[in-house]
């Protein structure tokens, strides 16, 4: 792959076992990984978000939301970042790591959605296809497309939630100077530990 575009299965697969590798070394050795033909095969820039997951419960997310890096670069920042840098969490250990689950979302980059009235937001928004950033004077907040899937949550409630982890209140989607984009993510997650990786949304959302 030479650009953004559609990702095989077996891209996803080579970009969550880096993501698992690129931990794996950070713990264990305090280096960062270094791949020639993974750096080649990714060198287009890409926003890109690392979740690891531990027993069913979220054990830390960080990514770009922008495409400010390479994806071969952003991925292993943003796995070691979610691993070590999130401060929600204590750093995972690397005798963890067999309970881990791995899973990255590439992002498209996000588009400022244009309205009229903040009601056109509930039509505009599809839950399972889109992300959310959500922006206000000087506070933002992201969440992932996968995210209101599986909290079983409506348009409505996403935006509300979205707008919470910005740190605002929840109907600040409804202000005016609220902006409200949206971006799509292909998301590739392992099944289990260190188990076979799936793409985690089927094509109909994207």
């Amino acid at each position: 792959m030479s650009e953004m575009g559609e990702f095989s299965d077996s891209d996803g697969e080579e970009l969550v076992k880096v993501a698992r590798k690129a931990v794996t070394e950070f713990l264990r050795n305090d280096s960062k990984i270094q791949d020639v033909g993974f750096d080649s095969k990714f060198d287009f820039s890409s926003g890109v978000f690392v979740t690891l997951n531990k027993q069913g419960s979220l054990r830390g997310c960080i990514g770009y939301p922008l495409p400010v890096k390479k994806l071969s670069e952003g991925l292993v920042d943003a796995a070691i970042s979610a691993a070590t840098r999130d401060t929600r969490f204590s750093p995972v250990t690397a005798d963890e790591l067999n309970d881990v689950v791995f899973e990255v979302t590439v992002l498209t980059p996000p588009v400022e959605i244009k309205v009229e009235r903040s009601s056109e937001y509930l039509t505009e928004i599809k839950v399972g296809r889109d992300g959310l950033i959500v922006e206000n004077t000087f506070a933002s907040g992201l969440l992932l497309p996968q995210v209101p899937v599986e909290y079983n949550w409506n348009v409505e409630e996403f935006l509300k939630h979205t707008c919470q982890k910005a740190g605002l209140e929840k109907d600040a989607w409804k202000d005016e100077v609220t902006k409200i984009s949206k971006f799509k993510g292909t998301i590739f997650k392992e099944e289990t530990p260190n188990g076979k990786i799936v793409r985690e949304l089927s094509d109909d959302f994207l």
